[in-house]
This record gives structure tokens, sequence and C-alpha cells, in this order.
């Protein structure tokens, strides 16, 4: 009996410099339902784009000639809703930063399990094909229930008082579930355009809202910690997230 192959309809661009990556990452996408094609540089994959759509593009941050960001850049003002994520090296916080503010919608890091690629991939697919509205009255994720226009928090029928500028962070992280958001567009997003470096601001607000949402704040399943890069807030309901957060 056949096994179901769940990402059937969608199309995926692996991008990387390496032949014999790309080789087994197109075979692992492929078991999974993906219609796979491959780019060598940065150059070729902004020249496929002009050719055609993809529903998710793989790119590889490091790569000779247009690197990954610019090439993400580049990608992004060209296929605005396509899903892009960008494969790095573990320790490079400074590359997934750069990454995202390029218009990457997430990142894996080096070496990762194909297990987690395909995981990783359909939850940003979820998030970029699923029709949501943004300016939902009403936010849900595991016990929580945020109502945007009553400024309500409840958590398992529970109210939760905030403050305003705690509200407004929360629906934010809430309205962008599982996508990692930088120090600076969130402090941008909630704060103003004139925020960008009060990193311990933010992190004081963080801080005030676990203790408030989280079971045990020290070990969160919300508001996770993205090292060296920023947030991600996670709903608990959801298999394909990470379950951990790293420590501020």
């Amino acid at each position: 009996m056949t096994s179901p192959q769940p990402f059937k309809q969608f199309s995926v661009l692996v991008v990387d410099d390496e032949p014999s990556l790309r080789k087994v990452i197109r075979a692992s996408l492929a078991a999974s339902g993906f219609a796979v094609e491959e780019a060598e540089t940065g150059k070729d994959a902004v020249a496929l784009i002009r050719q055609r759509q993809f529903d998710i593009v793989l790119l590889d941050i490091n790569m000779p000639g247009i690197n990954g960001v610019e090439a993400c850049r580049q990608i992004r003002a060209l296929a605005p809703r396509a899903a892009i994520v960008m494969v790095t090296v573990r320790d490079a916080e400074e590359d997934k930063v750069r990454a995202l503010e390029a218009g990457a919608d997430d990142y894996v890091t080096k070496p990762f399990r194909f297990r987690e690629l395909v995981a990783r991939l359909g939850a940003v697919l979820r998030r970029t094909n699923t029709v949501r509205d943004s300016e939902s009255s009403v936010l849900q994720a595991g016990d929580l229930k945020l109502e945007v226009d009553r400024h309500l928090l409840t958590k398992r029928g529970e109210q939760i008082r905030l403050s305003p500028k705690e509200f407004d962070l929360l629906a934010y992280l809430m309205k962008n579930q599982g996508a990692p958001m930088t120090h600076i567009k969130l402090l941008r997003a909630v704060w103003g355009p004139d925020y960008g470096g009060e990193l311990e601001y933010l992190r004081t607000y963080v801080r005030m809202l676990r203790k408030k949402i989280e079971d045990d704040p020290a070990r969160p399943e919300y508001i996770l910690t993205e090292a060296w890069v920023g947030y991600r807030f996670r709903n608990p309901s959801d298999p394909d997230e990470p379950a951990h957060s790293d420590d501020e």
C-alpha cells in the first residue's frame, strides 16, 4: 500500500551550491510529495523565479556570487506570496537576523534531520497558505484566547489582566504565531518606527508576559526565545513547532 504524500500539490525550489546536498534534499522532499526543482546559485534561483512561481524556496545562506540574503531579498520582491526558508549554520545568529529582515519566513540550521526539515516546511506552508484574517477579533492558541476588540485575554476561561503594551505585544506575537520575530521587528511593530535598539526593554515585557500566561515561566510553552534573534510564539497544539526555548 502506498503511503500518503501530504505535500503533493506543493512545489519547492532548492537552492544550494553543493550538488550532493541538493540531491539528498531533493530525494527527501520528493518522498514527501513535493515537486522539486534545483538551482545552483542565487542568480539561477532569481532567474527561475522570474519564469515561474514556487510555493517554497529553500535557500542556502552561504553561496558564491549573489549570497543567500541578497537572493532572498530579490526573490521576495518577485514572489511576495512564496514561503522562503533559509538554511544557516548553527552559530550564525547574525545571518539569521539578516535573513529574516530580508524577507525570509523561517530558517533551519545545519546539520538538520530531514524529518525536521519536512516538518518545518509544512509548518511554514500552513502559515502562508491558510487563509486567515490578520485582523481577526479573536486569536487562540493552546489554552489562551485573546479578544482584540474587547482587549480581553483569558486562559482556560480565567481572565488575565495585561497592561496596554503587554496586550499589544502578545497580540502581535499571536497574529504571527510560528514565525520567528526579530527584536527590531517586534520593537518597531509594537512601540513604533523610532525603536530598535531597546533590547532590555523588550526582554522585560516578555518576562512580564511569561509570568502571566505560562504555567512555568522558566520553561515557557508559548513565547519561545530564538537565541540572539528574537522570539517565536508557539501554539502548543501545533505538533510541528519546536517545544523548547533558549535561555536568555
